[in-house]
């Protein structure tokens, strides 16, 4: 069992891998302001992601469990400790310098790797045992939460309120009840002779063969497909027609504000791009960019918003 490898584990984080490559190329094209979705605060797009962290999770706690339930071995544990602790840190490097404050303090790698030290010694328990520790792991935040444990000290366990803003956040609470989750799951599946059922599918049509290839190579996939997909953007805008990514953000900024009025969404769309063509027709567009707390500039542009929602019509520029 240890040295063999299922299919089935593979395909699933193989599929994982594909979902997590959908997401973030998504999020690039908003972040560059090729599409207007709401990637970064929608709430489908946050319980994608989330699934996706999840599954992360969660077969890293039943990877763990094939690893280890005959017995821990410790020197293959250390080693793939240190390669994802490295590679955590490579993450939060890079997106320092790519994203500024709101690089990755505790990701996804930085919470597998802190989950797989919570997660190992259940692996040589009954299943009810890891069950426990995820609910109790899953409970956390509904009564341990605390201000004391409010900033950057403490933003690791989850229990606190983050000062900061983060392109990924994944904390300890609950997100390491998830693979302890998959510690229990991998238990109860070994005790009802399901893995060995499931043992028997190998998925070797071409799309199964590329899609288990992406899985027993996640780790190098998740860390070089965003610069590569990211990168890829970012040469289409360089190279291509330029494109007004404050203007887009601000129309659909707007738009979202407006839709908890009464107002229609093409009402809002229409009052918010009106309010944009005046704002820019006023000369006071750059203006508010660069003093974006300016009281004088917010008034006339709420002069205009209320304007357009009023008659949501371009601006004539011959009036």
């Amino acid at each position: 069992m240890r040295s063999t490898r299922l299919a089935v584990l593979d395909l699933a984080r193989g599929l994982a891998v594909v979902a997590m490559a959908i997401y973030h190329f998504s999020w690039d094209l908003s972040w560059f302001a090729y599409v207007d979705w709401p990637v970064a605060q929608g709430t489908g797009w946050r319980m994608f992601a989330a699934s996706i962290a999840g599954s992360f999770l969660l077969l890293a706690g039943v990877s763990l469990d094939f690893a280890h339930h005959l017995g821990i071995r410790w020197h293959a544990f250390w080693r793939r400790l240190a390669v994802i602790v490295a590679a955590a840190a490579a993450v939060s490097l890079v997106t320092y310098f790519t994203f500024g404050d709101t690089f990755v303090r505790f990701g996804i790698l930085h919470s597998i790797a802190l989950s797989s030290v919570i997660a190992l010694p259940f692996t040589r328990l009954p299943f009810v045992f890891a069950g426990l520790a995820a609910a109790f792991v899953f409970t956390l935040p509904f009564w341990a939460a605390s201000p004391a444990l409010d900033g950057q000290l403490w933003l690791w366990t989850g229990l606190g309120t983050p000062d900061f803003a983060s392109v990924d956040y994944v904390p300890l609470a609950p997100w390491a009840g998830v693979t302890l989750a998959g510690v229990a799951i991998s238990k109860i599946f070994r005790k009802i002779n399901l893995w060995q059922t499931l043992s028997r599918l190998t998925f070797a049509s071409r799309p199964g063969r590329l899609t288990r290839f992406f899985g027993r190579h996640s780790l190098p996939v998740y860390l070089l497909h965003q610069p590569l997909l990211f990168g890829l953007v970012w040469t289409a805008t360089q190279i291509g027609p330029e494109m007004d990514r404050s203007a887009n953000a601000f129309v659909r900024n707007c738009t979202v504000s407006c839709q908890g009025t009464t107002a229609t969404t093409e009402i809002c769309e229409a009052a918010c791009g009106c309010t944009l063509e005046y704002l820019k027709s006023d000369g006071i567009w750059d203006q508010l960019l660069a003093e974006p707390e300016n009281q004088s500039l917010r008034n006339r542009m709420s002069n205009r918003y209320s304007q357009c929602l009023a008659d949501p019509k371009w601006p004539d520029p011959l009036n």
